[in-house]
């Protein structure tokens, strides 16, 4: 008999038999036993009702239709199926990204205006006028399930490789891998210059061509090791390398000790400096064999770079800004007027830039930069002789011991008109204290020069 049935039953028979003074007819207790008998029935149906409602041992709940669920089956074979492929092809965490930025320079002294793509740097040289920008770039950036990072951006005619190397398309191929956790790494390969407040790459520019800073006072790239350390606030990289160079010349033994530390004080502002200390590539022209009467190739000489720059950028408003100083041995643009022996070449500048954007879209921009380099006719970083198109050394008709300060004024505009395309636009100033630029149209050389610039900036 059933539990519920046997309870009721039994209380039924209870009443029944209960003392005489609580004693019932016989009709009033077949009347209570006939409810109690159609309540027990009541209670039989529900519970029969509540074990049809649930499955049998074993059996499948669907919340799907059959057909739904072999659908969803199919899709997840099919969804593993492509995971594998991608890891064994070697696609998982690999990232690609891209630019191309076709620029048109009017270059008013250089008596030159046209568009400028994909040119060779080795063509010219580089110059303010011929920097980075032009450029079709692309990234490859790999990152292993342990943590390891790899980095390749190909640049042709327009990276750091053809600007130290002449032919290499390679901008970038490094490594970063994780030593005791992900913020303490392990770098190593050829890297571009992390000194300053402007970027290399134009889609972290808001300007087409860079301050005088950058151009003329800071390294191209760094090939060797050393490690990447974030503590909290701060960053810190250091490596011992090869500076603008990717092998060592005979003679030449010594890296240069580079480093960069960064600190974001908050939300919107920060600061950091970046050094080279070390033996570096001397470029010098100015010592003649007697004999043969060629170019005597000067050993690596001791060079010494530092700068500090800061920025705060919040809403509408970024300011930036950059102080450098250095000198390198025997690199000056005028050699000893008695000795006849080369000197050092001594130099420091500022530079600060600020934008605001008028529409989320529209933005302003200018841009101030001044290099003080009269010490032994001047002399930069990499320009080693006098420079009439950029405006470096002395006055060719003046004193050769007095090199010119040079000053730029730049003014730019941008439009974005959408998440991968902005325009640019920019009018920019560049003086000399000196007349050190030279008028290719009529041979003259005056102390001021004026470019225009545009560029269409496409990234993914």
């Amino acid at each position: 008999m059933h539990p519920i049935r046997t309870s009721i039953l039994a209380a039924a028979l209870a009443a029944a038999f209960a003392p005489a003074a609580q004693a019932q007819s016989n009709e009033e207790l077949l009347k209570e036993l006939r409810a109690l008998k159609a309540r027990v029935g009541e209670l039989e149906k529900k519970l029969e009702a509540a074990s049809a409602a649930k499955p049998a041992e074993g059996e499948k709940q669907w919340g799907m239709t059959p057909e739904q669920v072999q659908e969803f089956n199919r899709i997840a074979v099919k969804a593993e199926a492509l995971e594998d492929s991608r890891d064994a092809m070697g696609l998982k965490n690999l990232k690609i990204s891209g630019y191309m930025d076709p620029t048109f320079i009017y270059n008013r002294l250089q008596n030159r205006a046209g568009f400028q793509f994909l040119n060779r740097v080795d063509d010219d040289g580089y110059n303010y006028d011929n920097s980075y920008f032009g450029a079709a770039v692309i990234d490859f950036t790999k990152e292993t399930d342990s943590g390891t990072r790899w980095r390749l951006t190909l640049a042709p005619n327009r990276g750091v490789g053809s600007v130290f190397d002449g032919t290499s398309i390679v901008h970038e191929a490094s490594i970063s891998m994780p030593l005791t956790d992900l913020q303490t790494r392990l770098i190593a390969g050829q890297i571009p210059d992390w000194s300053g407040y402007e970027y290399l790459q134009p889609t972290l520019n808001k300007l087409i061509t860079h301050n005088l800073l950058f151009d003329f006072t800071l390294p191209t790239a760094y090939t060797g090791a050393g490690f990447d350390i974030t503590r909290g606030k701060w960053i810190y990289k250091g490596m011992l390398a090869n500076m603008n160079a990717s092998k060592k010349q005979p003679g030449d033994k010594t890296p240069a000790l580079v480093y960069r530390v960064d600190y974001a004080r908050g939300e919107f502002q920060g600061f950091g400096f970046a050094g080279v200390h070390g033996k570096a590539p001397n470029l010098s022209e100015s010592i003649v064999d007697p004999v043969t009467g060629e170019v005597v190739r000067q050993a690596d000489s001791r060079l010494d770079l530092f700068e500090f720059d800061a920025y705060f950028i919040r809403g509408d408003v970024t300011a930036q800004g950059q102080f450098s100083v250095g000198r390198q041995r025997k690199a000056s643009i005028t050699p000893d007027p008695v000795t006849g022996e080369l000197r050092d070449a001594q130099w420091w500048g500022l530079s600060v830039l600020g934008a605001y954007k008028f529409t989320p879209r529209f933005e302003g921009t200018a841009r101030l930069d001044y290099i003080n380099n009269k010490k032994n006719g001047g002399g930069l970083l990499g320009y080693t002789a006098a420079d009439d198109r950029n405006g470096i050394g002395p006055d060719p008709f003046g004193d050769p011991e007095v090199g010119t300060n040079r000053y730029a004024l730049t003014m730019g505009l941008s439009y974005a008109i959408n998440l991968n395309t902005t325009l640019k636009a920019e009018y920019r100033l560049d003086r000399a204290t000196l007349p050190v630029f030279l008028d290719v149209k009529n041979g003259e050389y005056r102390k001021s020069n004026h470019l225009f610039g545009t560029s269409l900036l496409v990234s993914f």
